[in-house]
């Protein structure tokens, strides 16, 4: 056929050779006019997003002070009309309610008015108490002065009680998930983002395991764009966690900033750490195990066993003395 002979014809086809050569060439030579440099406009998105965060962190500050300026209710009446935060003053308070995850001016508030009304409150139940069973306690009067004594001093303590076992829960919960987010941290830094943005990808990742970690990423997230020095949210964000891990990570960031040295090393080298923590810490509890259990394995198991060895024993001998 024609169309047979033309494809296969030797001249026809060095000629499409050449002609996809001499496009080739063209398209090369012509290709870097057509480029356009997205230099400029990724750096003015990332300046704009930058000054997105920035405004809505002022939002959210400015919505706080309002808040602050025109808090109202019974507690903070109290709190204001006797003074409670002067008369009862407590320097650590604000660092162990960032510790605690409460923020904002109504758990100050409410810290002061239960370690006002507290000891009142148990001392009066402890009185009462000792009036309606007194004749059945029979305890003198030095006695029952010093239990009114001392259930006004567990009032007076329970607020700080109670503070520190829920700094400690949130510190334990946020170590549990704080390895996998340094992993998912290194991975976001080495393949290009910003030390901002990774924070907010990973805390939206890591809500789903930890709130807690999420909620200290989003804060740290957001200090990164208005404190005037980035050294200040790393800072908090280590205070506000208050662990030996987080310290580490943290000062790893300042130097890696301040110093120039490249981020994901620092936090190959922190995420290898923390790890190494957690696996310590898992060791430490499985070693302790075996002496917590030997309480628990005299008093149970070790009553059983003596019956099911000495049962059969005792019976044949009883059987025998019958006889």
């Amino acid at each position: 056929m024609s169309w047979e002979k033309t494809l296969t014809d030797p001249a026809n086809i060095a000629a499409g050779l050449a002609a996809v050569a001499c496009f080739a060439t063209v398209l090369t030579v012509a290709a870097p006019m057509f480029q356009t440099n997205t230099i400029g406009a990724r750096l003015k998105a990332v300046s704009q997003r930058r000054e997105e965060l920035r405004r809505k962190s002022r939002a959210a500050l400015d919505k706080k002070a309002t808040l602050r300026q025109t808090q109202s209710g019974f507690v903070n009446d109290m709190v204001q009309r006797f003074d409670l935060q002067k008369a009862l003053k407590d320097d650590t308070l604000q660092q162990k309610l960032m510790q605690a995850g409460l923020r904002g001016p109504r758990p100050v508030s409410l810290f002061y008015f239960a370690r006002a009304a507290l000891p009142i409150g148990f001392a009066v139940a402890a009185f009462i108490y000792l009036t309606v069973m007194g004749e059945k306690l029979a305890f003198n009067g030095q006695t029952q002065l010093l239990i009114v004594v001392g259930a006004a001093a567990a009032g007076f303590y329970a607020p700080n009680i109670y503070l520190t076992n829920i700094s400690t829960k949130r510190r334990e919960a946020i170590m549990q998930a704080f390895p996998d987010a340094l992993d998912m941290l290194l991975i976001c830094v080495e393949s290009g983002m910003s030390i901002e943005m990774a924070l907010q990808r990973v805390g939206q990742e890591i809500a789903a395991s930890s709130i807690e970690l999420a909620e200290e990423l989003a804060l740290t997230c957001a200090e990164l764009s208005y404190l005037p020095e980035r050294r200040m949210a790393y800072e908090n964000l280590a205070r506000r966690t208050n662990h030996p891990g987080v310290k580490s990570v943290a000062m790893a960031l300042t130097q890696a900033e301040r110093y120039g040295t490249p981020l994901g090393s620092a936090l190959r080298v922190m995420a290898k750490e923390n790890r190494e923590m957690r696996l310590s810490a898992a060791e430490k509890k499985a070693a302790a195990l075996p002496p917590k259990l030997t309480v628990p394995m005299i008093v149970f198991f070790l009553p059983v066993l003596m019956m099911v060895i000495l049962g059969p024993a005792m019976i044949q001998i009883m059987t025998m003395l019958n006889d």
